[in-house]
């Protein structure tokens, strides 16, 4: 509360002491937006902050200030609080002479629709509010009214909780403010109503038989020579910083002075692992969702294919690489195929959004986890050299590779239940919406996926320098009578294979900032979605071993490889401690080059995969993470 009290007192010296003389600059609005959104972040949003941050809000709004810096930001500030307030009883009402805003708790078995009206309103007055648990017919006189269906009670929880419903209402259009309005019809568009808005926390809304009605006064009497139609607010458009747009929405003139709308979508967009979580262009989104699915495809066919050659030889599964390769590519296979089936999931009901995206979380973290334990064994079996016996070796490595992803998963849903969730991924070549299911938090998202990875990787990272380091100290230190093999070309199929195993690919995501930030977003969608396609070329297509294990197979040849095939996987004779020590390195073998593509005792210099396209799809505008929103207002033009 002190925080939010000295950015209130900025705010007052800013702004002339609420005088409404004063106005903020865009950095000042930046700041304190940013300040406001790191107080909701770590608190308890009690009604008392929500009061205090929505006055705040409203102050602004009526001084004028430029908000085009910051509109998203605001929208979804305020959205995160009505989602996040606690407050006794199911209705919270917040209303400000420039905002208000309407929460209520509802029981799925009690919905019937909803309807939310503001029926009384002036510039610079407090409007008043009422909210009527059923899909009523707008009430004359009404500024404005948002009724939602009772077909929505399909898409509330399953397991009889309360869902949040939330509704937002803007007697300022400051926020609004837009340099074009992208609707088909053409002419000197302007915005002629007050802006009202629906939302419900963590659910998506799409395909309604019976459509969302809203009602708005227009601001000026319509005449006869003009035309008024309902748009939403695009928060993906205009460069990221909002545009009105028409797709969706049906109008009816009622009278001059009164519109009716019928919209049947709510706009919305998701990231797994788009660092800045920020709005791309409708066709850089199309088409990176294109190759996400493409390359996930391919990845999930070939990572199959890799985990039934392991499976089905047991010759290749002998060393401890091989199984830490098996269960690296089984958490990839299964958050491929999330990744691939999460849209045709999510369209089941609520509880099976949720269960996918705690899954796809989970398969993530292992992923990554398992990928730091292939660098960990690498660097006691290159750097630290020794053959100490480990009891029970790869089960220890598969307590820490699935229980701690498992253990993340389990104190997100503990901490927040609201954590995970579905938002639409819109299509504008054919106007539909898709529900993606996901993190909602950004919170979570930054801590448990960013920072989780990028902890990883950096590591990952140490590790790869070091093997390199090492291997070419190796290549230097050769006795002078036995030549150098492969050679500069040899190392940089070291380094590629290195590369794709340890996931440093993924080191793109945090460098998408900036004016290159959409070129590496196609570098990082184009090089992870790929990666189970990398792990079948290096462990399978490129391995004699593996190529000599399947002619076997597919010929019905009798004779089963000679000890010699084998005698390149492993440097020492038989030894026991095999299946339970850290491992040796014979470094001449490490330096061949069949070596790097073979699966050894001691080094696993085996590229993985990650499947990172995986998350990538899910470029998300930073308007609406947590829930499902629609703005809809009334404009008109003079023809």
């Amino acid at each position: 509360m002190d925080m939010v009290q000295t950015i209130q007192d900025l705010v007052d010296v800013e702004l002339g002491s609420g005088s409404g003389d004063g106005e903020l600059s865009a950095s000042d609005m930046v700041t304190v937006v940013g300040k406001l959104d790191d107080v909701v972040d770590v608190s308890v949003v009690t009604a008392e902050l929500s009061n205090d941050i929505f006055s705040m809000i409203s102050d602004i709004l009526i001084s004028r200030s430029d908000m085009a810096p910051v509109s998203n930001m605001v929208l979804k500030l305020t959205e995160r609080i009505g989602d996040k307030a606690v407050f006794s009883g199911d209705l919270f009402n917040v209303a400000f002479p420039a905002m208000a805003v309407s929460m209520i708790n509802v029981k799925p078995k009690n919905f019937s629709g909803i309807t939310f009206c503001v029926t009384n309103y002036a510039d610079g007055m407090t409007p008043e509010l009422m909210v009527n648990e059923s899909f009523a017919e707008p009430i004359p006189g009404t500024v404005a009214s948002i009724a939602l269906p009772a077909e929505l009670k399909n898409q509330l929880a399953a397991d009889g909780n309360k869902t949040r419903f939330q509704f937002q209402f803007y007697g300022v259009q400051d926020l609004f403010n837009d340099t074009g309005i992208a609707i088909k019809a053409e002419g000197n568009w302007t915005l002629n109503s007050y802006v009202i808005s629906a939302s419900i926390n963590n659910r998506t809304v799409k395909n309604l038989n019976q459509s969302v009605e809203v009602t708005l006064s227009n601001n000026r009497a319509m005449q006869e020579h003009e035309n008024v139609t309902c748009v939403f607010w695009d928060f993906g458009d205009n460069e990221a910083q909002g545009r009105w747009n028409s797709t969706g929405c049906e109008t009816r003139a009622i009278s001059a002075n009164v519109t009716s709308c019928s919209c049947n979508h709510l706009t919305s967009f998701a990231v797994l692992l788009d660092i800045s979580r920020a709005p791309m262009s409708e066709k850089d989104r199309e088409i990176m969702t294109l190759i996400s699915y493409l390359g996930c495809g391919i990845s999930s066919i070939f990572l199959g294919i890799t985990l039934m050659t392991y499976l089905i030889f047991g010759k290749l599964r002998r060393d401890h690489p091989s199984k830490i390769l098996i269960n690296l590519s089984a958490a990839l296979l299964a958050l491929n195929l999330l990744y691939l089936l999460n849209t045709w999931m999510s369209s089941y009901g609520y509880g099976l959004c949720i269960l996918t995206a705690v899954l796809m979380h989970f398969f993530l973290l292992a992923s990554f986890t398992w990928m730091g334990l292939e660098a960990l064994h690498m660097y006691f079996a290159l750097i630290k050299v020794f053959n100490a016996y480990v009891r029970s070796y790869i089960l220890k490595l598969c307590v820490v590779g699935w229980g701690v992803p498992l253990i993340i998963v389990g104190v997100v849903l503990a901490t927040d239940v609201d954590a995970y969730g579905s938002s639409n991924i819109t299509s504008a070549a054919d106007e539909t919406s898709e529900p993606f299911c996901w993190i909602q938090s950004d919170v979570h998202f930054y801590v448990t996926v960013a920072g989780f990875i990028l902890l990883v990787v950096l590591g990952n990272t140490g590790v790869f320098v070091v093997v390199l380091i090492q291997i070419r100290r190796m290549r230097t230190n050769k006795p002078l009578g036995k030549p150098a093999a492969g050679g500069s070309a040899q190392d940089l199929r070291a380094a590629a294979s290195l590369t794709v195993l340890l996931g440093l690919t993924w080191l793109s995501a945090f460098f998408a900032v900036g004016p290159g930030r959409t070129v590496m977003l196609y570098v990082f969608c184009i090089l992870n979605s790929l990666q189970g396609f990398f792990i079948f070329v290096f462990h399978c297509l490129t391995k004699e071993n593996v190529r000599k294990q399947w002619r076997t197979r597919l010929t019905f040849d009798r004779f089963k490889p000679n000890d010699s095939d084998w005698s390149r996987s492993t440097s020492r004779p038989k030894q026991e401690p095999n299946s339970h020590s850290m491992g040796s390195v014979d470094t001449s073998s490490i330096i061949k080059a069949s070596e790097f593509s073979s699966t050894t005792e001691s080094l696993p210099v085996h590229p993985g995969s990650e499947g990172a396209g995986l998350l990538l799809q899910v470029a998300q505008p930073a308007s609406t993470p947590n829930n499902i929103k629609t703005n809809t207002s009334v404009s008109w033009s003079n023809q």
